[in-house]
């Protein structure tokens, strides 16, 4: 695989993935600052609209960029756009680093019963009760690393160690829309319904991703989230006003 080593050690290295997407990997972790460098990297690279780039899609620890060689001009190569790409990040990442800025998006989430399947399971394999498992999963906002999986499905972290629970032995087949399910000290939320290999701890009545509207997603990546729980009553509530 083509590489492309930076000039400053250790702070990213860019390899070629096919012959038409590069990553640009900042770690190997999940961890808070490599996604923070990896949201500002992105961000980055969106605002350079560097020639021939068609997407650019953040990720827990690398930033993919897919790229249309036919479209880079006389460098089609991949060292040459490693090349810029690295010039580009080491002006804006290094010699100017500063703060990604976040919005904080509050979620209303009913916990347990129907909506939370698993929230009983949960308890039982962290040793808390389900009203601990509810107050360390809402107490403290979370950060969205990414959207993967599925349009608008956020990946977002990280919880309490006390939280810690791998995924389910036995994935199920059907996950139902809204549905808020845990693993690995994360959250995921199902826009619509998916497979799912998380456990389901409650449901929000909130829509995650609506193409008619701009932008489609109502979470992207560098968004904190707070989960606030609700009742089944308000639940039903706002997936009325929802339509």
């Amino acid at each position: 695989m083509d590489s492309f080593s930076p000039a400053p050690p250790n702070a990213w290295r860019i390899v070629a993935q096919g012959d038409r997407t590069l990553l640009v990997i900042f770690g190997v972790h999940i961890d808070m600052a490599v996604g923070q460098r990896c949201i500002a990297a992105a961000m980055a690279l969106r605002a350079a609209r560097i020639k021939g780039i068609s997407d650019i899609v953040p990720t827990f620890n690398a930033v993919a960029v897919h790229y249309q060689p036919g479209a880079l001009g006389t460098h089609t190569r991949f060292e040459h756009l490693a090349a810029e790409i690295d010039k580009l990040l080491s002006n804006t990442l290094i010699d100017h680093p500063q703060a990604v800025a976040s919005r904080q998006v509050e979620v209303p989430v009913c916990y347990g019963g129907e909506y939370g399947p698993d929230l009983s399971d949960v308890a039982t394999h962290c040793r808390l009760s389900e009203t601990e498992v509810i107050h360390l999963h809402s107490a403290t906002p979370v950060y969205v690393f990414m959207l993967g999986f599925a349009p608008g499905a956020p990946y977002m972290g990280m919880h309490d160690q006390k939280l810690a629970i791998p995924r389910r032995s036995t994935p199920r087949t059907a996950v139902p829309a809204g549905s808020i399910a845990m693993a690995n000290c994360q959250s995921i939320i199902y826009p619509n319904q998916l497979p799912g290999g998380w456990h389901l701890i409650g449901a929000s009545p909130v829509k995650l991703f609506d193409p008619r509207h701009e932008p489609p997603t109502l979470l992207v990546p560098g968004d904190t989230v707070r989960f606030v729980p609700i009742s089944d009553a308000e639940f039903k509530a706002v997936q009325k006003d929802q339509g």
